[in-house]
């Protein structure tokens, strides 16, 4: 019995030091994000989750400035519009399993990019307006099933796009900023 105790206090102990790296790893990232200028706040006071904004950022962000972001194991939003940043920056969101909201709207991002979000299986919002996106990027999020609002105005997006991925994505709400067509008229 005794032997049992020992191996479970030491099984504590070793799981309680792990998380005291995480920790310290995360505290670690967060201090480098806000040296940027980014803003890093908690979600609420009873919800830990982290949400970041790059927007007031007064300094020019670089890919490797957001390097942090990979650290971090509480992120829910991530507002990067209209930073400078390209398809390399997104590879530091691609395993970022906990974001919900994700802001890239007037950034350099490509189709290619995209292919990096495939695995943030619990984000609900993507803005890519004002982006170089087309058809080909849009199949990258195809398997983002709890995806329920992209916007896409000033893209390069057209309506066959659209409806591939609504077809894949059937309650996803996807907005171009242009009124939709009109139903056809019965003479």
């Amino acid at each position: 019995m005794r032997t049992i105790l020992l191996a479970a206090a030491l099984a504590a102990t070793v799981v309680s030091s792990i998380r005291a790296d995480e920790n310290e790893a995360e505290k670690k990232a967060i201090a480098k994000i806000r040296e940027t200028g980014a803003l890093v706040l908690e979600i609420a006071q009873n919800d830990n989750r982290l949400d970041i904004s790059y927007v007031n950022a007064q300094a020019k962000i670089t890919a490797e400035q957001l390097a942090p972001l990979k650290d971090l194991t509480r992120l829910a939003n991530l507002n990067l519009r209209g930073l400078e940043i390209g398809d390399d920056a997104l590879a530091h969101l691609a395993n970022q399993k906990t974001l919900v909201r994700l802001h890239l709207e007037k950034t350099k991002i490509t189709d290619k990019g995209l292919e990096q979000l495939k695995g943030l299986e619990n984000l609900e919002y993507l803005n890519l307006y004002g982006t170089e996106i087309g058809d080909p990027g849009l199949a990258h999020l195809e398997g983002l099933k709890k995806l329920k609002s992209l916007y896409l105005w000033q893209t390069k997006v057209t309506d066959e796009g659209v409806k591939k991925l609504q077809a894949a994505l059937p309650n996803l709400k996807i907005d171009r900023g242009t009124p939709p067509a009109p139903p056809p008229s019965n003479p």
